[in-house]
């Protein structure tokens, strides 16, 4: 039964057809789902009624007209694509403000975010991991479609490999890359200042333009606000100084932030430090809000949301606080553009929020970074730990005692440490160098890039679907995963052929903007049955 909340006061009223109005679960149900009309709660005659037409009547004429009725709440029409700031989807070319995150190793892949930006979305090709031509192959295939849409690629923080770091900037640059989502950065680089840096300009009119756009994604509020500020002079300096910027260039840099967008990342997969929203999204927007004031810049600084972003609920949450806009990562793994494996994403299918835990991270090994990943049937996590602790305990692979270092050798490397070891450097040869001069001086070195060996090596089994090493897959994934199964159970994107990235993501916002107009009638005192809300996936609901 739909009631009117004791509390409120008659303050308006509805002037229309009383022919329109209706009442039951079913008319309500109808009412808040078509977000494309305007949603009136009269009273007539003791009843609670429901309409899309009408007048609503507020202070002078009140009351003046037979077809006057007391108005209990009202909800305007919200479409998907009025969620979010207006300016970073003006900035960007988007209709939606949805970013598809980048899942490394080219998860994140060519045909999703293509999928993303032809339906208005904007999607990140996952480039942490890949070689350099990989990536280059990718730019070569999104920039050769003739549809004319927005795509970013990732620039992830290389601190075992600046060099590698700087000739993906270089390549960028070379390929005319706009836009960037910088991840896992614990502070400013070189080659990152660059890339933001590169080509900045005065307009005709003054205004000065900086034509490649980062976004960064956090999740600590030192980095941040190293972002939300000027490159750091020092940088600028050693950039000119190597011929990379000139003078006027540097002397500009000082008038932009390195980042105008941040993406704040909650508890996410991958690298993650498990923040929680609710507290890290309102901080970044005060540290941005400050760092405007401080700074001056001419530019807006937007903050989006990211980690746990899976249903229709933690987006309506997100722009309910402020979010500029949503990215959401764990679920695009598990979408059928995904470049991993149909085991992957039956894996992912029967993930619950539960099922996921802290593991090392390859690329930052030695520093301790841990990543998040599934360990629902996978032993990787238990197992990558055990190398990080024998890692920390032990200054090379000889001191370990001899029963571990054969159930090492047997169950995790699966061959002697003496033919991981020259795998590793095998790969080192072309790669890096420098990291086998420095493992032949430094024994417990060579130890931690073998152990990274197994480690970066357990996400291509996965992607790969190698079943021999299913045991030990190493699956980015956070406990959105979970929520999203658990939402769309018992609906078509139950299945895991159905799970297309702009389906997910169009009932994730379509879903969000039916529970923005339901609550905004409750907080207006209209005593709405929870049935009367309908957020389940449907595939009537398109972008």
């Amino acid at each position: 039964m739909v009631m009117r909340s004791e509390n409120q006061m008659p303050h308006r009223l509805w002037r229309g057809n009383p022919a329109a109005l209706q009442s039951g679960p079913e008319a309500y149900r109808s009412a808040i789902s078509q977000i494309e009309k305007p949603v009136f709660v009269v009273g007539r005659r003791g009843d609670v009624l429901v309409t899309h037409e009408g007048t609503l009547i507020w202070g002078e004429g009140c009351g003046q007209s037979a077809d006057d009725h007391e108005l209990f709440a009202f909800a305007p029409p919200l479409l998907p694509e009025q969620l979010g700031d207006a300016s970073f989807k003006k900035d960007l070319g988007l209709k939606y403000a949805y970013v598809v995150g980048a899942m490394a190793n080219g998860i994140t892949s060519v045909e999703m975010v293509s999928a993303a930006g032809k339906a208005g979305l904007i999607g990140f090709f996952g480039a942490g991991g890949l070689t350099l031509g990989q990536i280059e192959t990718a730019i070569d295939r999104l920039s050769a479609q003739n549809d004319n849409f927005p795509y970013g690629f990732n620039l992830i923080h290389s601190p075992s490999d600046m060099r590698l770091e700087m000739e993906t900037v270089d390549l960028y640059l070379k390929k005319r890359v706009r836009l960037v989502s910088a991840s896992a950065y614990l502070g400013l680089t070189l080659p990152l200042v660059y890339y933001r840096i590169k080509g900045i300009h005065r307009a005709t009119d003054g205004r000065i333009v900086c034509p490649n756009h980062v976004i960064a994604k956090i999740s600590r509020v030192e980095v941040a606000d190293k972002f939300f500020a000027p490159p750091p002079r020092n940088l600028l300096t050693e950039l000119v100084q190597q011929g990379k910027l000139n003078a006027e260039e540097a002397l500009l840099a000082e008038h932009v932030p390195v980042a105008q967008d941040i993406t704040a990342e909650a508890d996410s997969g991958g690298h993650t430090d498990n923040r929680p929203a609710l507290s890290l999204l309102p901080t970044i927007l005060a540290l941005r809000d400050d760092a405007a004031r401080r700074h001056n810049f001419q530019m807006p600084m937007r903050v989006g949301l990211a980690g746990g972003i899976a249903t229709p609920h933690a987006a309506a949450a997100a722009f309910s606080m402020g979010a500029a806009y949503i990215l959401t990562g764990s679920i695009n793994q598990a979408a059928v553009e995904a470049d991993t494996s149909a085991t992957v994403r039956d894996m992912l299918v029967d993930a619950r929020q539960a099922d996921v835990t802290m593991a090392p991270s390859a690329d930052m090994f030695e520093m301790g970074a841990r990543v998040q990943v599934l360990k629902r049937g996978t032993m990787f996590a238990m197992r990558g730990s055990k190398l990080y602790e024998l890692y920390q305990a032990y200054s090379q692979y000889y001191d370990i005692p001899e029963s571990i270092r054969e159930m090492i050798e047997r169950d995790i490397l699966r061959e002697s440490f003496e033919s991981a070891w020259h795998k590793t450097r095998s790969f080192f040869e072309t790669r890096d160098p420098g990291q086998i001069e420095r493992a032949e001086k430094d024994a417990r070195h060579q130890m931690a890039l073998v152990f990274r060996s197994y480690l970066g090596q357990s996400s291509l089994w996965a992607k790969q679907g190698l079943q021999e090493r299913k045991i030990d897959f190493q699956i980015w994934c956070g406990p959105s995963m979970g929520a999203f199964n658990a939402w769309v159970r018992h609906s078509f994107l139950e299945a895991a052929d159905q799970r297309k990235t702009v389906t997910m993501a169009a009932q994730i916002l379509i879903g969000a903007a039916r529970l923005l107009r339901f609550q905004w009638l409750v907080q207006q005192g209209a005593l709405l049955p929870p049935d009367t809300l309908d957020i389940k996936p449907s595939p009537m609901n398109q972008l």
